[in-house]
């Protein structure tokens, strides 16, 4: 876990804390101490892939937000929007020219790994924007094509947005040769507890975005017993089991989303820096 940012609360996660030693959350006043207090500003992304960054200047990614996500803005200075987003709790930067107001909720989602938002209902224009897999668009089907007030997206590749997938694993399966980005969560580029957060939000469930997070969540399971769905974790990394064999994930060995004999990603990896396996979950679902 990362060190605790000042203005922190002792015993809180950062990553998952709206509070810098000048700013903090209304909801935190008494809990966490800081200069100055603030309710949120409910804002969406606007663009297909948002970076969100720790700090101001960051080089790296902390995480992404895709084209439609709520961010709860307390801050907006310097081009840069602090806030945390709603569905996994992560507080960073984003770019303000990347969000805009919310305006009511959303009435589809993005199923395919990528498509695309199109100025009209005309797909030998030019795109818009990229829309990745869990992006989530207001319109309505009109044809081959739903129609928002921002452009059209092909009906094919979205479906209601209270609908799920049936196997979050099929769903982590589409992303197999995506590019490995550190940070990334869409077919764009994607990291491995990405790539687990991902999936899982196909299906409907509720996932934290880093690996150390994700190894709280399930319950503990012996490697003799891996089946499909399982993950397996090393020091800062996360890999989904296809069967009792395979492991799927997105490392920087092959620099992409990928599938291996798990045995041989073991060998591997304990030849590197990261060691032996830190453990084997199982998610509910």
């Amino acid at each position: 876990m990362a060190a605790l940012r000042a203005g922190a609360a002792p015993g809180t996660d950062p990553r998952l804390t709206p509070a810098r030693p000048d700013l903090a959350a209304e909801r935190l006043r008494g809990e966490v101490e800081a200069a100055r207090y603030a309710s949120p500003v409910r804002m969406r992304v606007a663009l297909g892939v948002a970076p969100l960054r720790a700090r101001p200047g960051a080089k790296g990614l902390a995480s992404e937000l895709v084209y439609g996500a709520e961010f709860e803005v307390y801050e907006s200075a310097g081009g840069l929007a602090w806030g945390q987003a709603p569905r996994d709790g992560y507080v960073g930067y984003v770019p303000a020219e990347a969000l805009e107001a919310a305006n009511g909720p959303a009435t589809h989602r993005v199923t395919a790994p990528l498509s695309h938002l199109y100025p009209g209902p005309d797909l030998k224009t030019a795109p818009l924007t990229p829309l990745p897999m869990n992006a989530l668009l207001s319109g309505t089907v009109e044809g081959a094509w739903l129609v928002t007030r921002h452009g059209c997206a092909p009906a094919q590749h979205v479906a209601e947005a209270a609908s799920t997938v049936p196997d979050w694993v099929d769903a982590a399966e589409r992303f197999v040769g995506a590019p490995y980005l550190w940070g990334g969560g869409s077919a764009l580029g994607i990291d491995c507890s990405g790539l687990v957060q991902a999936a899982r939000w196909a299906a409907g469930f509720a996932c934290p975005r880093d690996s150390d997070m994700q190894s709280a969540c399930g319950t503990e399971v012996a490697q003799a017993g891996l089946r499909r769905g399982d993950l397996v974790f090393w020091k800062g990394h996360v890999g989904v089991m296809l069967d009792g064999a395979r492991l799927l994930h997105a490392n920087a060995h092959h620099m992409a989303c990928a599938i291996e004999p798990l045995a041989g990603a073991i060998d591997r990896i304990a030849a590197g820096e990261y060691g032996p396996p830190t453990g084997f979950r199982r998610l509910d679902g």
